[in-house]
């Protein structure tokens, strides 16, 4: 028979600072994700941060929630984001994913929310039969310098021997690439480039609509989920990265006035755009990315800030090798969908949800 356990904060506290987390075959979770589970804003003392699954006391599964809310005409809809799920196949049978799930619909009312789902959670989703597709974001990803030798091994493992080859391949390439970019100059007006952000920044933000103010986006970058290290094969989600950092950036005018600021996420040289905040006028936005671009070495970035594509689509001075469209689903539960106004838009930025941690 399955058995389930569940941690509200101080549980998860007790349960990873006493290292009892790390007693299984698998990690259910990492200590820096806990912390950054545990110092969310928007969970309460008493909501249900991870769940367990055993089996004859033997571990076979979890579930992370990353709870979330909605400020509605002055009314607040509290919800939960899954950010992790996994089952031991070997137990599959068993079905842990389905009451793991119900415990986390009992937990939060059906008040649940999922994006940047795997194609197999997708399938387990869509069988539950309580979820609908709501508020898709089409983005782009643009290429800037060649990776098959890490790409068309992932995609296709049987032209692993001849990864030497597709190294070769990449450092040929992309010399000619550097040699290419050398013409891009630093932009000529101010910037300034920080790892979190400062209180003009925040005053500037509190002009825009957005689901996340600046204290909690500096909560997320100091207590990351992804540390800079060797990945612990314990556990199945990101974790750690060769290289993973935030930069915060600040736009000026030509009278010092602040026009637009972002936050950047570098990981193993591919960069996202989880939050931006600019006046209507995003040209050195494009042109400051276009730089960064050069001088990070960054092999791709992916983006759904409609205003940001449409100008970088139109800039003669972002020429990426190549692009591609990318959409991005989100699942809300039924419940959480009858909580909600007709026609409401959430207007996720990128990094809303738990998408700027990874």
């Amino acid at each position: 028979m399955i058995t389930l356990k569940t941690f509200n904060r101080k549980e998860l506290e007790d349960f990873t600072s006493s290292g009892d987390f790390q007693q299984y075959d698998f990690l259910p979770i990492t200590r820096h994700r806990a912390l950054s589970h545990i110092k969310n804003p928007k969970a309460s003392d008493q909501d249900t941060l991870l769940i367990l699954a055993f089996y004859e006391e033997k571990l076979i599964g979890y579930v992370g929630c990353f709870p979330d809310n909605f400020n509605i005409d002055g009314k607040e809809i509290r919800y939960a984001w899954l950010s992790t799920l996994y089952v031991n196949p070997e137990y599959r049978k068993k079905r842990p994913a389905k009451a793991l799930l119900k415990r986390v619909f009992e937990e939060y009312e059906g008040r649940i929310a999922i994006t940047e789902f795997t194609k197999e959670a997708e399938a387990l989703y869509n069988i539950m039969g309580v979820f609908d597709y709501v508020f898709p974001k089409e983005g782009k990803r643009y290429y800037f310098r060649t990776d098959a030798a890490k790409m068309i091994p992932e995609k296709k493992p049987g032209t692993q021997p001849l990864k030497p080859l597709f190294q070769i391949l990449d450092a040929a390439t992309n010399g000619l690439i550097s040699i290419k970019n050398l013409t891009v100059s630093k932009p000529d007006f101010k910037y300034e480039i920080l790892d979190q952000i400062d209180k003009e920044s925040a005053d500037f933000m509190n002009g825009f609509s957005g689901k996340r103010v600046a204290d909690e986006i500096n909560t997320f970058i100091n207590h990351p989920w992804v540390l800079e290290g060797n990945k612990d094969e314990k556990y199945l989600f990101s974790s750690f990265s060769d290289r993973f950092k935030y930069f915060w950036i600040k736009i000026f005018d030509q009278n010092n006035k602040l026009t637009s600021c972002f936050l950047l996420q570098l990981r193993d040289g591919y960069l996202k755009i989880p939050y931006l905040f600019a006046d209507s006028n995003v040209d050195e936005v494009v042109r400051f990315l276009q730089y960064f671009i050069v001088t990070h070495k960054v092999k791709g970035f992916t983006s759904y800030q409609t205003t940001l594509n449409r100008e970088i689509q139109q800039s003669k001075v972002f020429p990426p090798i190549y692009e591609r469209d990318f959409k991005r689903e989100y699942l809300f539960h039924k419940n959480l969908l009858e909580l909600l106004p007709d026609h409401f838009d959430p207007n996720y930025q990128d990094g809303d949800g738990d998408c700027m941690m990874t």
